[in-house]
């Protein structure tokens, strides 16, 4: 594969891009000044420096029984003097039937399989070419897609789809420019059965169309990573001026009670760091088979039904993708090796909503909670020899991005953030933030330039240096100056476990009040090797292996495995078969082969697999090894 060295080019030139029919050109960036970045992509055939997509029109059909979209991609591009051809990313054996450039047959051709990142599609240009247009068809194994039969819905009386287009499998369900340092406005004409109802990362319906045919619109220019499009029996409910749910009517009771802050949430984040340039924030709760707590689709959150606990104890997940309305999707890493750059700040501003909310303490749970799984990722990649991974800058070349996706960029990046705002104070790091997002606006961002900027607007080069942030970025592990989070509350906690242990009956424990958190990190903290007369008393005085928390189950989990605690082991099982979210699946398989059960494991996943998103069976078939 031709490996691709590029200039993005973000500004007005780059981004105003004019929506066909609409007349009008998206005004993001229109006073902005040229802003030049040079960055490396190795994930995307695309060489947007000789031409790239500007505006998508995409008209599409949704095919259930085939699990096939049909669609025509018609892109408004841009061209450089030299151009005399554009590159497109597709994967999957996605069929291409058609091509056109400015409406006549374009010549047009498709590469050989590059492993990770699929084949691709070579057409033929001038350089006074305006426009591609692409008809085809996807493969019904598309990787971003998951066709979900009604026995799989919570109503479990229609089908479902839903797309995960994050970090590069939206071209299985569009041929595009797919890397993230590529923006672009599109609208969308959408076909599916009647009854049900499509919505995209756009403009949204909030009732059902009565013949299945749905228009959208998204004015603000997103890369492709957020390019999302759900289709099912849901309804819509209004939460808020500028927020809403979407979810299947047998959920919509307990969904829309438990996000009844998400009004609150916006608000706190726009006193933060600005306004809100998204004009709505809605989230639609899915099957449980999403892979992810959540994705943050501009204007419609994708959310995983396992954050529903009944008492808004696991919301920090809203607070989450609500913040990469700006930390993302407003400023973007330019590539898959800068994820830190997404996710450390998101992760960061989360807290501080959650904070503003709900008070010092409750973050600093929130960022203990955080600091455990740092610490057991990052032991985790030393012991096997892969330190590199530990570093927030990454090297994936020839690597699926996706496996960037861990605590490193989350917690080491949020970690480093705080240490900044520690180093200069909170107020001239709050100043700092919100001019960064306002600055960057609808911009990509390196891992460089973010350093340049850090230097120039904030440190200097003497206190970056005192700050040691080369380590944190370039660097392995934790660097000694890393923040370390103090919880009283969970102090207290682990008090009550010592007690426990020199005699104190559990009945006597002080848990009276305690939040999830407290909870969580009071089965994190269990001793290991607990006898079954120990963890049964557990069971029953706590209630562990009936909970309604999945992030207190999951947990748990760790100890009935380990500690063969058989009356757990249908709940295990059946919240296995059930729950496709990677962060649970994947310590609760590793914790069955760490117990010599990897016949029940791959027992298990067997039945579990068909109901998975094919993000999830990658990582699990390479954990159980199972072809």
């Amino acid at each position: 594969m031709k490996r691709i060295f590029y200039l993005a080019v973000i500004s007005s030139i780059m981004w105003n891009c004019q929506s066909p029919g609409e007349g009008e050109t998206s005004t993001q960036n229109a006073d902005s000044n040229l802003f030049i970045m040079k960055f490396n992509d190795v994930h995307t055939f695309s060489q947007p420096e000789v031409a790239r997509i500007t505006h998508l029109e995409w008209d599409a059909n949704v095919d259930f029984e085939n699990k096939m979209i049909d669609a025509v991609a018609k892109y408004n591009i841009w061209t450089s003097d030299e151009a005399s051809e554009i590159f497109f990313d597709t994967k999957n054996d996605m069929e291409i039937l058609d091509v056109l450039a400015d409406d006549a047959p374009a010549k047009f051709s498709i590469g050989d399989e590059v492993e990770h990142l699929g084949r691709p599609l070579r057409v033929e240009v001038l350089p006074s070419t305006k426009t591609i247009s692409i008809t085809y068809k996807t493969n019904p194994k598309a990787a971003a897609l998951q066709w979900l039969s009604p026995q799989q819905t919570a109503n479990k009386t229609a089908p479902f789809l839903f797309t995960q287009s994050q970090a590069i499998l939206c071209r299985s369900w569009i041929p595009i420019q797919d890397g993230p340092g590529i923006r672009f406005t599109y609208n969308a004409k959408v076909r599916v059965p009647t009854g049900l109802m499509a919505l995209m990362s756009a403009k949204n319906p909030q009732t059902k169309s009565k013949d299945g045919v749905y228009s959208f619109t998204m004015t603000q220019p997103v890369p492709a990573y957020l390019m999302a499009l759900t289709v099912g029996d849901v309804d819509y409910k209004q939460l808020g001026a500028h927020t809403g749910i979407y979810a299947e009517s047998s959920m919509m009771e307990k969904s829309a009670n438990e996000f009844a802050e998400m009004e609150d949430m916006l608000i706190a984040a726009e006193k933060l760091y600005g306004k809100y340039q998204w004009e709505v924030y809605d989230m639609i709760i899915l099957p449980p088979s999403f892979p992810f707590g959540g994705m943050e689709n501009p204007r419609l959150t994708f959310a995983t039904p396992t954050i529903l606990a009944g008492d808004r104890s696991l919301t920090a997940l809203v607070a989450h993708e609500l913040a990469h309305s700006w930390s993302g999707n407003l400023v973007t890493n330019a590539t898959w090796d800068d994820f830190w750059l997404n996710e450390g700040f998101t992760v960061y501003f989360e807290r501080r909503i959650m904070e503003s909310l709900y008070g010092a303490d409750y973050a600093e749970m929130l960022a203990q909670l955080g600091y455990q799984d740092l610490q057991e990722t990052v032991e985790g990649f030393l012991e096997k020899n892969q330190a590199r991974d530990t570093h927030l800058k990454l090297d994936l070349k020839d690597r699926d991005p996706d496996d960037g996706m861990s605590d490193i960029a989350y917690e080491k990046g949020y970690f480093m953030l705080r240490l900044l705002e520690k180093a200069v104070g909170r107020e001239q790091w709050d100043a700092f933030l919100k001019d960064y997002f306002q600055t960057n606006a609808f911009k990509v961002m390196t891992t460089e330039a973010f350093v340049d900027h850090l230097k120039t607007n904030l440190l200097g080069d003497m206190k970056y240096d005192e700050l040691k942030l080369d380590a944190w970025i370039y660097g392995p592990g934790l660097p000694d100056n890393c923040p370390t989070p103090e919880s009283n509350k969970f102090t207290i906690v682990e008090k009550q476990i010592s007690d426990w242990q020199n005699g104190t009956a559990l009945t006597e424990l002080e848990t009276n009040n305690w939040s999830s958190h407290e909870w969580l990190h009071f089965v994190r903290y269990l001793p290991v090797g607990l006898t079954y007369i120990q963890m049964k008393q557990l069971d029953e005085t706590f209630g562990f292996t009936k909970s309604g928390n999945s992030e207190i189950l999951a947990a748990w989990f760790q100890h009935t495995i380990a500690n063969n605690y058989k009356p757990a082991d249908q709940v295990m099982s059946d919240f296995l078969v059930n729950v496709g979210r990677r962060k649970f699946l994947t310590p609760t398989y590793k914790a069955l082969l760490a117990a010599g059960k990897k016949d029940q494991a791959i027992a298990i996943y067997n039945i579990a697999r068909p109901n998975y998103h094919s993000v999830a069976t990658q990582t699990m078939d390479e954990l159980l090894g199972v072809k």
